[in-house]
Protein backbone atom coordinates (compact mmCIF):
# COMPACT_ATOMS: atom_id res chain seq x y z
CA UNK A 1 0.00 0.00 0.00
CA UNK A 2 2.75 2.00 0.74
CA UNK A 3 4.89 1.70 -2.40
CA UNK A 4 1.05 2.84 -4.39
CA UNK A 5 1.04 5.52 -2.25
CA UNK A 6 4.52 6.97 -3.05
CA UNK A 7 3.91 6.32 -6.60
CA UNK A 8 0.40 8.16 -6.79
CA UNK A 9 2.37 11.35 -5.12
CA UNK A 10 5.25 10.70 -7.42
CA UNK A 11 2.58 10.50 -10.67
CA UNK A 12 1.05 13.54 -9.42
CA UNK A 13 4.17 15.95 -8.56
CA UNK A 14 5.26 14.52 -12.00
CA UNK A 15 1.48 15.83 -13.89
CA UNK A 16 1.51 19.33 -12.12
CA UNK A 17 5.55 20.11 -13.02
CA UNK A 18 4.03 18.68 -16.61
CA UNK A 19 1.36 21.46 -15.92
CA UNK A 20 3.41 24.37 -15.05
CA UNK A 21 5.65 24.19 -17.70
CA UNK A 22 5.44 26.21 -20.52
CA UNK A 23 4.24 24.37 -23.84
CA UNK A 24 5.36 24.93 -27.03
CA UNK A 25 3.38 26.33 -29.92
CA UNK A 26 3.04 24.99 -32.98
CA UNK A 27 1.31 26.75 -36.21
CA UNK A 28 0.34 24.00 -38.74
CA UNK A 29 -0.25 25.67 -41.44
CA UNK A 30 -2.51 23.70 -44.03
CA UNK A 31 -1.66 23.88 -47.51
CA UNK A 32 -2.92 23.29 -51.35
CA UNK A 33 0.53 23.08 -53.92
CA UNK A 34 0.28 26.31 -55.53
CA UNK A 35 2.38 24.79 -58.51
CA UNK A 36 0.24 21.86 -58.45
CA UNK A 37 2.00 19.33 -59.90
CA UNK A 38 -0.83 16.88 -60.83
CA UNK A 39 0.30 13.85 -58.08
CA UNK A 40 -2.42 14.04 -55.82
CA UNK A 41 -5.12 11.37 -56.82
CA UNK A 42 -7.82 14.50 -56.78
CA UNK A 43 -6.83 16.58 -59.72
CA UNK A 44 -7.81 20.29 -59.42
CA UNK A 45 -6.73 23.25 -61.25
CA UNK A 46 -4.35 25.72 -60.10
CA UNK A 47 -4.45 28.74 -58.52
CA UNK A 48 -2.96 31.67 -59.68
CA UNK A 49 -0.38 32.89 -56.99
CA UNK A 50 1.64 35.26 -58.89
CA UNK A 51 -0.89 37.71 -59.51
CA UNK A 52 -0.43 41.53 -57.91
CA UNK A 53 -3.98 40.68 -55.37
CA UNK A 54 -2.26 37.60 -54.45
CA UNK A 55 1.21 38.54 -53.51
CA UNK A 56 -0.45 41.17 -51.47
CA UNK A 57 -1.89 38.51 -49.37
CA UNK A 58 1.38 37.00 -49.08
CA UNK A 59 2.67 39.79 -48.05
CA UNK A 60 -0.01 40.52 -45.35
CA UNK A 61 0.00 36.92 -44.25
CA UNK A 62 4.19 36.35 -44.06
CA UNK A 63 3.84 40.05 -41.84
CA UNK A 64 1.33 37.73 -39.76
CA UNK A 65 3.95 35.20 -39.48
CA UNK A 66 6.43 37.23 -38.44
CA UNK A 67 4.45 38.63 -35.83
CA UNK A 68 3.88 35.00 -34.80
CA UNK A 69 7.69 34.47 -34.67
CA UNK A 70 8.58 30.59 -35.18
CA UNK A 71 11.90 30.11 -33.73
CA UNK A 72 11.75 27.39 -36.80
CA UNK A 73 9.99 26.43 -39.93
CA UNK A 74 9.39 23.06 -40.75
CA UNK A 75 8.35 21.91 -44.71
CA UNK A 76 7.46 19.77 -47.12
CA UNK A 77 11.17 18.69 -48.32
CA UNK A 78 13.37 15.59 -48.18
CA UNK A 79 14.26 15.43 -44.79
CA UNK A 80 17.67 13.19 -46.88
CA UNK A 81 17.99 16.41 -49.23
CA UNK A 82 18.99 19.35 -46.15
CA UNK A 83 22.16 20.12 -48.34
CA UNK A 84 20.11 20.77 -51.42
CA UNK A 85 17.41 23.22 -49.27
CA UNK A 86 20.43 24.91 -47.75
CA UNK A 87 21.81 25.30 -51.04
CA UNK A 88 17.84 26.74 -52.08
CA UNK A 89 17.49 28.83 -49.63
CA UNK A 90 20.91 30.37 -49.77
CA UNK A 91 19.90 31.71 -53.80
CA UNK A 92 18.69 34.78 -54.90
CA UNK A 93 15.60 36.20 -52.43
CA UNK A 94 13.85 38.36 -55.17
CA UNK A 95 14.33 36.15 -58.15
CA UNK A 96 12.84 33.08 -56.22
CA UNK A 97 9.84 35.35 -54.99
CA UNK A 98 9.15 36.44 -58.88
CA UNK A 99 9.45 33.29 -60.66
CA UNK A 100 8.96 30.53 -58.28
CA UNK A 101 5.55 30.07 -57.44
CA UNK A 102 5.93 26.66 -54.86
CA UNK A 103 4.40 27.70 -51.30
CA UNK A 104 7.89 26.37 -49.94
CA UNK A 105 8.73 30.04 -51.75
CA UNK A 106 6.11 32.05 -51.43
CA UNK A 107 5.12 31.59 -47.86
CA UNK A 108 7.84 29.60 -46.21
CA UNK A 109 10.76 30.94 -47.69
CA UNK A 110 9.45 34.66 -47.80
CA UNK A 111 8.40 33.90 -44.03
CA UNK A 112 12.01 32.65 -42.90
CA UNK A 113 13.85 36.00 -44.90
CA UNK A 114 11.79 38.69 -43.01
CA UNK A 115 12.16 36.48 -39.33
CA UNK A 116 16.04 36.13 -40.08
CA UNK A 117 16.43 32.62 -40.17
CA UNK A 118 19.57 31.21 -41.68
CA UNK A 119 17.39 27.83 -42.65
CA UNK A 120 14.49 26.37 -43.46
CA UNK A 121 14.01 22.57 -42.19
CA UNK A 122 12.91 19.75 -44.58
CA UNK A 123 11.03 16.96 -42.84
CA UNK A 124 9.30 14.89 -45.20
CA UNK A 125 9.63 10.96 -45.63
CA UNK A 126 9.85 9.46 -48.86
CA UNK A 127 10.13 5.84 -48.19
CA UNK A 128 6.18 5.05 -47.96
CA UNK A 129 4.52 3.79 -50.19
CA UNK A 130 1.24 5.39 -51.71
CA UNK A 131 -0.72 2.48 -53.71
CA UNK A 132 -3.80 3.59 -54.53
CA UNK A 133 -4.07 1.92 -58.15
CA UNK A 134 -4.11 -1.37 -55.74
CA UNK A 135 -6.48 -0.39 -53.65
CA UNK A 136 -9.14 0.56 -56.53
CA UNK A 137 -8.15 -3.00 -58.17
CA UNK A 138 -8.69 -4.47 -54.99
CA UNK A 139 -12.02 -2.91 -54.74
CA UNK A 140 -13.02 -4.36 -58.00
CA UNK A 141 -11.67 -7.73 -57.53
CA UNK A 142 -13.82 -8.27 -54.37
CA UNK A 143 -16.56 -7.12 -56.10
CA UNK A 144 -17.01 -3.96 -53.69
CA UNK A 145 -19.41 -1.28 -55.88
CA UNK A 146 -20.84 0.86 -53.36
CA UNK A 147 -17.21 1.47 -51.93
CA UNK A 148 -16.46 2.29 -55.50
CA UNK A 149 -18.72 4.64 -55.87
CA UNK A 150 -18.29 6.27 -52.59
CA UNK A 151 -14.61 6.44 -54.02
CA UNK A 152 -15.81 8.40 -57.10
CA UNK A 153 -17.82 10.44 -55.24
CA UNK A 154 -15.78 11.87 -52.80
CA UNK A 155 -12.93 12.23 -55.42
CA UNK A 156 -15.15 14.44 -57.96
CA UNK A 157 -17.02 16.05 -54.65
CA UNK A 158 -13.60 17.19 -53.63
CA UNK A 159 -12.59 18.14 -57.56
CA UNK A 160 -15.70 20.15 -58.10
CA UNK A 161 -15.65 21.70 -54.89
CA UNK A 162 -12.09 23.03 -54.90
CA UNK A 163 -12.20 24.38 -58.42
CA UNK A 164 -15.59 25.95 -57.45
CA UNK A 165 -13.52 27.94 -54.64
CA UNK A 166 -10.75 28.63 -57.00
CA UNK A 167 -12.85 31.29 -58.93
CA UNK A 168 -14.54 32.35 -55.83
CA UNK A 169 -12.50 32.88 -52.99
CA UNK A 170 -9.32 34.89 -52.45
CA UNK A 171 -5.40 33.11 -51.48
CA UNK A 172 -5.92 33.95 -48.20
CA UNK A 173 -9.90 32.88 -47.79
CA UNK A 174 -9.04 29.38 -49.76
CA UNK A 175 -6.05 29.21 -47.32
CA UNK A 176 -8.40 29.56 -44.18
CA UNK A 177 -11.09 27.10 -45.53
CA UNK A 178 -8.62 23.93 -46.14
CA UNK A 179 -7.54 24.59 -42.11
CA UNK A 180 -11.03 24.59 -40.71
CA UNK A 181 -12.09 21.43 -38.39
CA UNK A 182 -14.07 20.19 -41.05
CA UNK A 183 -11.70 20.25 -43.63
CA UNK A 184 -9.22 18.51 -41.25
CA UNK A 185 -11.85 16.02 -40.79
CA UNK A 186 -12.84 15.30 -44.27
CA UNK A 187 -9.19 14.87 -44.89
CA UNK A 188 -8.76 12.21 -42.66
CA UNK A 189 -12.40 10.83 -43.37
CA UNK A 190 -11.31 9.33 -46.47
CA UNK A 191 -8.39 6.95 -45.20
CA UNK A 192 -10.61 5.90 -42.33
CA UNK A 193 -13.68 5.25 -43.45
CA UNK A 194 -13.08 4.16 -47.40
CA UNK A 195 -9.73 3.58 -48.21
CA UNK A 196 -9.55 1.16 -45.03
CA UNK A 197 -12.19 -1.22 -46.61
CA UNK A 198 -11.20 -1.97 -50.05
CA UNK A 199 -9.92 -5.33 -50.63
CA UNK A 200 -11.59 -8.91 -50.00
CA UNK A 201 -11.44 -10.14 -46.30
CA UNK A 202 -8.01 -11.89 -46.55
CA UNK A 203 -6.72 -8.78 -48.61
CA UNK A 204 -5.40 -5.51 -46.65
CA UNK A 205 -4.00 -3.18 -49.38
CA UNK A 206 -6.60 -0.82 -48.20
CA UNK A 207 -5.54 -1.07 -44.59
CA UNK A 208 -1.54 -0.94 -46.02
CA UNK A 209 -2.25 2.24 -48.12
CA UNK A 210 -3.89 4.16 -44.78
CA UNK A 211 -0.79 2.81 -42.63
CA UNK A 212 1.84 3.79 -45.10
CA UNK A 213 0.11 7.21 -44.82
CA UNK A 214 0.39 7.01 -40.83
CA UNK A 215 3.93 6.05 -41.00
CA UNK A 216 4.69 9.48 -43.75
CA UNK A 217 2.97 11.16 -41.48
CA UNK A 218 4.53 9.95 -38.35
CA UNK A 219 7.59 10.03 -39.55
CA UNK A 220 7.46 13.65 -40.62
CA UNK A 221 5.97 14.68 -36.84
CA UNK A 222 9.16 12.60 -35.57
CA UNK A 223 11.61 14.95 -37.00
CA UNK A 224 9.42 17.86 -35.32
CA UNK A 225 10.33 16.60 -32.43
CA UNK A 226 13.82 15.56 -33.01
CA UNK A 227 14.87 19.44 -34.66
CA UNK A 228 12.54 21.62 -31.75
CA UNK A 229 15.13 22.32 -29.48
CA UNK A 230 14.32 23.07 -25.79
CA UNK A 231 15.11 26.79 -26.61
CA UNK A 232 12.53 27.07 -29.40
CA UNK A 233 9.18 27.89 -28.28
CA UNK A 234 7.64 28.97 -31.24
CA UNK A 235 7.12 26.25 -34.40
CA UNK A 236 5.44 26.61 -37.53
CA UNK A 237 4.73 23.67 -40.04
CA UNK A 238 4.40 24.17 -43.87
CA UNK A 239 2.45 21.24 -45.47
CA UNK A 240 0.15 19.76 -47.70
CA UNK A 241 -3.13 20.04 -45.96
CA UNK A 242 -4.05 15.70 -45.87
CA UNK A 243 -0.42 16.30 -43.96
CA UNK A 244 -1.47 18.93 -41.41
CA UNK A 245 -4.95 16.81 -40.84
CA UNK A 246 -2.57 13.83 -39.51
CA UNK A 247 -0.62 15.62 -37.55
CA UNK A 248 -2.19 17.46 -35.78
CA UNK A 249 -3.74 14.37 -34.33
CA UNK A 250 -0.63 13.71 -33.04
CA UNK A 251 0.45 16.88 -31.41
CA UNK A 252 -2.95 17.03 -29.61
CA UNK A 253 -2.02 13.82 -27.31
CA UNK A 254 1.91 16.05 -26.91
CA UNK A 255 1.01 17.80 -23.92
CA UNK A 256 4.34 19.57 -24.41
CA UNK A 257 2.62 21.49 -27.71
CA UNK A 258 -0.21 24.08 -27.80
CA UNK A 259 -1.54 24.71 -31.05
CA UNK A 260 -2.03 27.56 -32.58
CA UNK A 261 -4.96 27.89 -35.52
CA UNK A 262 -4.12 29.70 -38.46
CA UNK A 263 -7.31 31.61 -38.60
CA UNK A 264 -6.14 33.12 -35.28
CA UNK A 265 -2.77 34.16 -36.00
CA UNK A 266 -4.14 35.46 -39.66
CA UNK A 267 -6.36 37.74 -37.28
Amino acid sequence: MKKIALLLVFTMAFNAGSAQTKKKQILLFGSFHFENPGLDVAKVNTFNVMSDKSQKELENITDKIKKFGPDKIFIEWNYQKQAKLDKFYARNTDSLLKNDSDEIVQIALRSAKKLGHKKLYGIDYNGADFPYDSLVKGMKEAGQLDLIKRNEETMKHYETDFNTKITKYSLTELLLDINTKKSNSDNLQWYLQTAVKGGKTDNFVGAFLVSEWYRRNLYMYALIQKLTESKDDKIMVLLGAGHTAMIREFVEHNPEFEIVELGTMLK
